[in-house]
């Protein structure tokens, strides 16, 4: 029996999230979520449960609304390592979900790294 596209990428996106369960050494995770209209990031403390930091092409104050390019996602990488640097975070790990790392989610990691933070 074949599985759909939308089983494919669920079960990717729990492989992905239990692995970083396993070597998670009370750093934060940096969750990833891409669409077909926008991307956002959040910076996740999984101890507590809370989000420390989040930032999104939905913000109207980054003016990026609707975008979703790599402009857009470096834009996004870079405000949530500033983000980030503000909360007190310096080490997060990469949690990009089911979703690929090329294009619009390598460029916002990258993005996040120039800006300081360790991934």
């Amino acid at each position: 029996m074949a599985n759909s596209k939308r089983d494919l990428f669920i079960k990717r996106r729990l492989r992905v999230r239990n692995k970083l369960r396993k070597v998670n050494a009370g750093r934060m995770r940096l969750s990833v979520h891409r669409s077909s209209k926008n991307i956002s990031v959040q910076l996740i403390d999984d101890v507590n449960g809370t989000t420390v930091a989040s930032a999104s092409t939905l913000e109207k104050g980054l003016g990026l609304v609707g975008k979703n390019n790599v402009e857009a996602a470096t834009k996004i990488g870079t405000e949530i390592a500033a983000r980030a640097k503000k909360a007190g975070v310096t080490e997060a790990y990469f949690d990009r979900g089911g979703f690929l790392f090329h294009g619009k989610v390598k460029a916002l990691a990258d993005a996040a790294r120039e800006g300081g933070l360790k991934i």
